[in-house]
């Protein structure tokens, strides 16, 4: 199982990669090739809430709709 301390130097690695638009991300001695930015953002996510459950925390999120008859 992994700690919150190896989980959150994954997360900083994919984000250093993400905003220098390298899609290859090494830590602890593994490389990961990613296919895209989106990837990338996917797995991010998945870390946040890998670390969230660790805490004891819940990632929420909202979504706001609004619609009009553009009159």
């Amino acid at each position: 199982m992994a700690t919150i301390a190896d989980l959150r130097a994954r997360r900083e690695a994919l984000s250093a990669q993400r905003s220098s638009g390298v899609a290859r991300v090494s830590y602890d001695g593994k490389t990961v090739d990613y296919r895209s930015v989106a990837e990338i953002d996917r797995a991010i996510e998945a870390l946040d809430r890998e670390i969230a459950a660790l805490e004891g925390r819940r990632i929420v999120r909202h979504v706001r709709i609004t619609t009009s008859k553009g009159l």
